[in-house]
């Protein structure tokens, strides 16, 4: 029987709810991103906003994100940062690390896509998106980071679209864990990401490369860089630097993709026919 999400759950079982992290959850919302934004000015310190159902999420580029009750682990987190608007290019990379080492600490083989999907058995099993505010009158800048895990299959979504979605329960889910608790499950989330996002504010995106390329599903393979579905380039992936662009080797040499309308591929793969996506924002 799967629990539904809980608060107060939630934060008896996270170390970062009890020393720098509110907690809260809504049984629906068109946004866990947008309505955070609009807390901001009242927020006092980090907060984590989780809901059982998107209606109007997104992804990257504006791309939606489609959700039921129950079906998806959905939710925000408003942080405060010291980084400046450029050195934040790389979080996303960074959230993706933590969310990845996170789900295979719990069983799950998850790995990484150039610039935000989580993998798990080669198909889509989540996203992420990084969006910022501001205070009014303030300097202090928000990175709003917008998570989406899909954990139970759902009919509708997955037969709309195009490209293939994992899921955390039944298939791919350990035997020890058919039935996904996630309240725990959003709890040790809470907690890598409030100790790792104080190591990001201090040194950026380094510490976390090698991390990153342990976790690159398509490190040292041949891949195609898509805008648009058209071919902007085609080569060997060879990882990320320091700021987050992907490193391609190409016949003319090596070139950095800077992440953004822009989408990878694994040479010989059909291209998507939609924008829908699974999970959140």
């Amino acid at each position: 029987m799967m629990l539904p999400l809980n608060a107060e759950l939630i934060a008896e079982q996270s170390l970062a709810a009890r020393q720098v992290m509110a907690i809260e959850v809504t049984s629906s919302t068109p946004s866990t991103n947008t309505a955070l934004r609009l807390q901001i000015a009242h927020l006092s310190g980090p907060m984590l906003l989780a809901a059982e159902q998107q209606t109007a999420g997104r992804g990257r580029a504006g791309r939606s994100w489609q959700s039921a009750p129950g079906d998806s682990l959905c939710f925000s987190l408003a942080w405060p940062c010291q980084l400046s608007m450029a050195r934040l290019s790389g979080l996303s990379l960074m959230v993706g690390v933590v969310v990845a080492e996170t789900l295979r600490s719990q069983g799950w083989p998850v790995q990484l896509k150039w610039p935000n999907d989580l993998l798990l058995e080669g198909a889509k099993l989540g996203g992420i998106l990084i969006e910022t505010a501001h205070r009014h009158a303030s300097p202090a800048l928000w990175a709003l980071i917008g998570i989406g895990i899909n954990v139970h299959p759902n009919r509708e979504r997955d037969f709309a679209l195009a490209n293939s979605i994992a899921v955390l329960h039944p298939q791919s889910a350990p035997d020890h864990q058919r039935v996904i608790d996630r309240n725990y499950l959003l709890a040790r989330l809470a907690d890598a990401l409030s100790a790792t996002l104080t190591l990001f504010d201090s040194e950026g995106l380094s510490p976390f490369v090698g991390r990153w390329q342990a976790l690159h599903a398509y490190q040292d393979q041949p891949v195609c860089i898509l805008e648009e579905d058209a071919v902007l380039h085609e080569g060997l992936a060879r990882g990320i630097d320091d700021s987050g662009r992907l490193l391609l080797d190409i016949r003319a040499g090596r070139i950095a993709i800077t992440a953004g309308d822009v989408s990878l591929r694994p040479v010989g793969r059909a291209l998507p026919k939609g924008d829908a996506h699974a999970a959140v924002d």
